[in-house]
């Protein structure tokens, strides 16, 4: 079930003067549209910033405001209405495809919690050039505390790999040894996304204090999340996956 914010400025209805909570879509007294909320995207569903979100709740709620903003539903009303009708629409639906999202939520509640989430995916690995050294050195300098060595290992098979393709052969023993990489490290971002569950209840459940100290794992977290991700994308590219 949705847990409704209650904390809101009441402003009045614009129609029939009704003080209502701000982040309403639509005024409880009088039914009519309202200006698009300025709030974060959890106010637009009514509800307090949180990690764990019920989703089947979420995508209902979802499809019955659709169904009321609908811009047809507007189309021989006023003017404002029906621009709010359109702006609500597009709000409603960079909000839920926000919140539907696991990542996408948690980098948008670090975002509106003051938390630098915004860590910067580690390029992909350089394929064989006159700078190839200094590029992999810096990959490998961005590396995630543990990685190091695997990255090592996997920038120097891909290496392999693509000159091997680059001549028009192929080395089924390094084809193998890639498969497996991808699998170690396809583990490696399931251990992640169970970690960055664990700080999202820690956050969920905490006072101040307790959400500091998760805000900044849930940084750490998805930083290595990033760089995982572009070596699996990397791996799959070569090997065709």
């Amino acid at each position: 079930m949705l847990k409704v914010a209650d904390s809101a400025v009441p402003v009045a209805c614009w129609s029939c003067s009704v003080a209502h909570n701000e982040s309403t879509l639509f005024c409880p007294h009088c039914s009519k549209i309202q200006p698009p909320p300025a709030g974060d995207y959890f106010s637009v569903f009514g509800l307090q910033p949180r990690f764990h979100l019920d989703l089947a709740a979420l995508e209902l709620e979802f499809h019955r405001l659709s169904r009321k903003l609908h811009p047809d539903r507007f189309a021989r009303a006023q003017k404002n209405e029906r621009q709010w009708s359109l702006a609500g629409t597009a709000l409603l639906n960079d909000a839920y495809r926000t919140l539907k999202d696991p990542l996408r939520r948690t980098e948008y509640v670090l975002k509106i919690a003051g938390a630098n989430a915004s860590v910067p995916a580690a390029p992909a690995a350089d394929p064989p050039s006159s700078a190839a050294t200094n590029g992999k050195e810096k990959d490998r300098s961005r590396a995630p505390a543990g990685l190091l060595e695997k990255v090592f290992d996997l920038n120097l098979q891909l290496e392999e790999m693509r000159a091997a393709s680059d001549m028009g052969k192929e080395d089924p023993a390094l084809k193998e040894k890639l498969a497996a990489a991808k699998m170690k490290f396809d583990s490696l971002l399931g251990a992640v996304d169970r970690d960055l569950r664990v700080q999202w209840t820690a956050w969920d459940a905490g006072d101040a204090a307790a959400r500091l100290l998760a805000q900044q794992a849930m940084v750490v977290l998805l930083e290595r999340r990033r760089y995982l991700s572009n070596l699996v994308r990397d791996v799959s590219d070569i090997l065709g996956a």
